[in-house]
């Protein structure tokens, strides 16, 4: 999934501003799908526009400038539809928290520790926005994701929570280069 893509999600969900997208695809019930920055959203916004997918409005606002609120066409409809059959690409994981625990020898106990209850309480607050986006929802589709989302981090939650005294276990032990401890 791409960009564009996204972009024609939020628009097939609502019409919106610039910043809406933004801050739908950050914050709001689009933030689990692909990262987007304010950079790309524009320029690609104007270029969907061009290629006949979306459309624009400019709404008057009281003592503020206009702001322009985008639609989409049925032809980016279309798009978005052919867009979604392909197959997907492979999730992309990435995670701070992996990089420190697959080196939780070079810290100390503490610096695991809190690093764990870190990313306990990051899995908590998440989970809490999902079930708030869930409160105001009325689309199967978004429920069943949702409910995917949270049983993923609840399965994240309870491997963390039974073994993170191995993990701080493994602290403070200042591992050494491997290659240094042969020589030895």
């Amino acid at each position: 999934m791409n960009i564009n893509t996204l972009i024609l999600a939020i628009l097939n969900a609502q019409d919106a501003t610039g910043y809406e997208i933004k801050k739908l695809s950050t914050d709001g019930q689009f933030s689990y799908f692909v990262e987007i920055s304010f950079g790309s959203i524009y320029p690609t916004l104007a270029r969907l526009e061009k290629e006949g997918m979306v459309t624009s409005r400019a709404e008057v606002q009281s003592g503020k400038p206009d702001r322009k609120v985008y639609s989409i066409t049925d032809t980016g409809r279309m798009e978005f539809i052919e867009a979604l059959a392909q197959p997907p690409a492979p999730d992309k994981f990435k995670s701070e928290f992996m990089l420190l625990a697959l080196n939780a020898g070079t810290q100390p106990a503490e610096i695991i520790k809190k690093s764990i209850e870190s990313r306990i309480e990051h899995l908590t607050n998440t989970m809490e926005r999902i079930k708030g986006v869930m409160e105001n929802c009325d689309n199967e589709a978004t429920e069943w994701v949702g409910n995917y989302g949270l049983y993923c981090m609840n399965c994240d939650l309870d491997y963390l929570n039974k073994n993170k005294s191995s993990l701080i276990g493994l602290a403070g032990g200042l591992l050494k280069n491997p290659s240094t401890e042969a020589a030895e």
